[in-house]
């Protein structure tokens, strides 16, 4: 029996992931419970399991009296001839531990230690489960679609289920049962019931935990990602930064014909992604950010964090985006308020002077023409890498 208990107590160890130790107080509690079901007291029950061998035994600390007839509690009291029994040396007052037979406790006795094992097991098992998830919380995992819950979606994680809220599902994404998913870890909660996870597709440090898996540059500290901006489903812009002057950011960011990005597009069923040069000085950034848009001038405010840039008229539309995405986008990423304006309005602007946006190499340049319509193709990218860009300009 104790090879087979210490069996049992290493396989749920394995599988569940409940320390033994655990189970030896379980075991121990369960007993004491079964002893007080049993006699009706467990103030003196004492019980020792062995946990190299498996072997316990129950004990009763008893007071001993000089007679039979002192004997005012059984359970609690034994007489010096009994005590003598167990003990050759046994005085009057001392206290002898009386072995208890386990095997005579009662059914309801037995069932109840059973239960309060059972309920022990349990507890742990949660336990474990929170644990070993919550230390996966603004991380992500991979999960299976098991149903839906109204407009909520049950995702089984393998070895507890999470949540994809309404609102964290990312609009034209169709979710089908059995389907393998990554999600996002927001957060994770000890229930009574065991460990309640909420889990994102919409969270921008969704595509920021992707790239770090699949970019080795990121993993090793080389490459850094300083500023992540998403509107999921649609568009993604993400500055990089690379501690290695002899390391691309962007490059290693996108990989060989787009290999590390496109992964991370198809997770994202299609989701665009610009991957840009961080900048410490906000115009060098504010430029990157707005691209595939060519920039004339930006004179960026650090205290007000406001920015107002001027592009070529052509590029007004391509510059803001469909529906002002990429405009938006931008200043989500810099953390500047953007006032976007063509030259045409720019310098119908009162006290608009183009050499103060300017420094004088760069006036030079666009006093010689440098900035005139035509330059730019569809297609090329200044500073940022876009993944799948659109045909149309204003897309």
């Amino acid at each position: 029996m104790s090879k087979e208990l210490m069996d049992a107590l290493e396989l749920l160890e394995k599988e569940k992931n409940i320390s033994k130790d655990s189970l030896f107080d379980a075991i121990e509690n369960s007993l004491v419970t079964a002893c007080k079901n049993n006699f009706g007291k467990a103030e003196n029950i004492r019980v020792e399991v062995d946990r190299v061998n498996c072997d316990f035994k129950c004990y009763a600390d008893k007071e001993v009296v000089e007679l039979a007839d002192d004997v005012m509690d059984p359970q609690l009291e034994i007489c010096l001839d009994d005590a003598r029994k167990i003990s050759k040396k046994a005085q009057v007052g001392d206290i002898v531990a009386v072995s208890l037979n386990s095997k005579e406790f009662g059914r309801i006795a037995t069932q109840n230690a059973k239960n309060v094992i059972l309920q022990k097991i349990r507890e742990e098992e949660r336990g474990a489960i929170y644990n070993e998830y919550f230390e996966k919380e603004h991380d992500i995992v991979t999960g299976v679609v098991q149903r839906f819950i109204g407009k909520n979606i049950s995702i089984n994680l393998g070895r507890a289920d999470a949540i994809l809220n309404e609102n964290e599902q990312v609009k034209g994404e169709v979710y089908r049962p059995t389907q393998r998913l990554r999600v996002y870890v927001l957060e994770v909660k000890n229930g009574s019931k065991g460990p309640r996870i909420l889990v994102s597709r919409t969270h921008p440090d969704l595509v920021k935990r992707l790239f770090e898996q699949e970019v080795a540059e990121i993993q090793d500290g080389t490459v850094e990602i300083k500023s992540i901006a998403r509107e999921a489903g649609s568009r993604t812009k993400i500055a990089v930064y690379s501690t290695d002057p002899n390391v691309d950011a962007v490059g290693a960011c996108v990989g060989v014909n787009g290999s590390r990005v496109n992964l991370i597009v198809d997770e994202l069923g299609g989701e665009k992604i610009d991957v840009i040069n961080w900048d410490e000085n906000p115009g060098n950034l504010i430029q990157n950010a707005l691209s595939p848009a060519k920039i004339v001038a930006v004179f960026a405010d650090p205290d007000e964090k406001s920015a107002k840039v001027v592009v070529p008229d052509y590029q007004l539309s391509l510059a803001i985006g469909k529906e002002g995405q990429n405009a938006r986008l931008a200043a989500k990423l810099t953390g500047y308020k953007i006032d976007i304006k063509d030259e045409t309005h720019a310098k119908d602007t009162p006290g608009f002077r183009m050499e103060d946006y300017l420094d004088d190499e760069d006036y030079d340049e666009y006093e010689e023409g440098e900035y005139e319509e035509g330059e730019y193709e569809e297609g090329e990218y200044e500073e940022g890498e876009t993944i799948e860009p659109s045909e149309d300009e204003n897309a």
